[in-house]
């Protein structure tokens, strides 16, 4: 089982990032091989064995994490799964991806894991970092409906058959989009809890196209993905919520700025999802409404 992983940097953070490649270099077993893309900067310097990409434009997240991926040879076909981590997160135990491997080679139904993110001084989980309905005990392990982007590990089959991460949403909902995908062609998602990737705790919204992109996405993920009754019902539960939610007037209008640039704006080419994966994301828990 041969793991590759893919980190991404702006050379904004480059303590952080050696620690995190510390930790990867510093995992039981066969080496992970790893590949840090700087995403439209210099990726700075990295440990020897460490293969670097510098990108001259900044592509976003799922856009560079595809150019990662492509490091590794077509859909990553070099590797059996990839990891994509933070470059400000760090792998606090040296047999994680000893866990990776063994997941992977007993379930060959698994197409995705996502990790437990951890605060490095509290050990606590933030509960939206439980990509499932019912968050309250991060420590359950369990199958899920989507995964963490920078705290993940893909089979690379899975790429290699529904495609890589759409990089025209460049921040938000690219993992979900790829999670629907990799469901409707029959692959599981597993959340580990035991998986751990420390990371310190912050608020997403500290991107400054937070709201617009969380919204545009999410009207695109709906319209590639869903069948047709379930776009409005999934978007109007979305819009409700956001509305519940009070959020600054700011807020708001980037927020429907961005709804309504989803539904003005090509969002990539669709492929609902069959109502028999419809059917199973109901069974786990999450049905495609919220």
């Amino acid at each position: 089982m041969r793991l590759g992983a893919v980190i991404i940097t702006m050379g904004d953070r480059p303590a952080e990032l050696r620690t995190l490649l510390d930790s990867v270099t510093g995992q039981q077993g066969e080496p992970v091989e790893i590949v840090v893309v700087g995403n439209g900067a210099p990726p700075g310097d990295v440990p020897p064995g460490v293969r670097t990409v510098e990108l001259p434009e900044n592509l976003g997240i799922p856009g560079g994490r595809n150019v990662g991926i492509e490091a590794f040879g077509p859909a990553g076909s070099d590797v059996d799964v990839l990891l994509f981590l933070d470059d400000d997160g760090s792998l606090p135990n040296s047999g994680t991806a000893q866990l990776i491997r063994e997941a992977f080679a007993d379930d060959a139904a698994l197409g995705i894991v996502s990790f437990r993110i951890a605060d490095p001084l509290t050990g606590l989980t933030q509960r939206r970092h439980v990509p499932r309905l019912r968050a309250s005990d991060p420590l359950r392990s369990s199958r899920v409906t989507t995964f963490l982007g920078g705290a993940s590990a893909v089979r690379t089959k899975v790429l290699n058959e529904v495609g890589p991460l759409p990089g025209g949403f460049f921040y938000a909902h690219e993992e979900t989009d790829l999670a629907w995908r990799a469901l409707d062609a029959g692959w599981m998602i597993d959340y580990r809890a035991d998986m751990v990737l420390n990371h310190p705790t912050m608020p997403p919204s500290r991107h400054a196209v937070y709201h617009r992109m969380v919204a545009r996405n999410r009207v695109w993920l709906a319209r590639r993905n869903l069948p047709v009754p379930f776009v409005p019902l999934y978007l109007g539960v979305w819009l409700s919520l956001t509305l519940l939610r009070r959020p600054s007037r700011a807020a708001l209008k980037a927020w429907l700025g961005g709804f309504k640039e989803g539904w003005a704006t090509p969002c990539g080419p669709r492929q609902p999802m069959k109502w028999r994966t419809v059917w199973r994301l109901t069974r786990l828990g999450r049905p495609p409404v919220i």
